[in-house]
């Protein structure tokens, strides 16, 4: 659905490169081989939701923890 969109249009944007190799960076040896492409909206959203993902994966963990101290109120 929308992965298989993104992923044919990172592919595309990827082709339309140009892979010149430019001169070091005084900070190092770095090469830089291509630009540097802007995230698209649905980048951010998979971002947020593996960012989310992740925090509810370790409050549940927290919570299920037997050593974790329940608060009744």
């Amino acid at each position: 659905m929308g992965i298989g969109r993104m992923v044919v249009n990172l592919k595309s944007k990827l082709r339309s490169l140009k892979m010149t190799k430019k001169k070091p960076t005084t900070t190092g040896e770095h090469y830089c081989y291509y630009d540097k492409m802007e995230k698209t909206e649905s980048m951010r959203i998979e971002i947020r939701s593996r960012k989310a993902r992740k925090l509810i994966q370790d409050t549940l963990k927290i919570a299920d923890s037997p050593h974790t101290r329940t608060f009744h109120f």
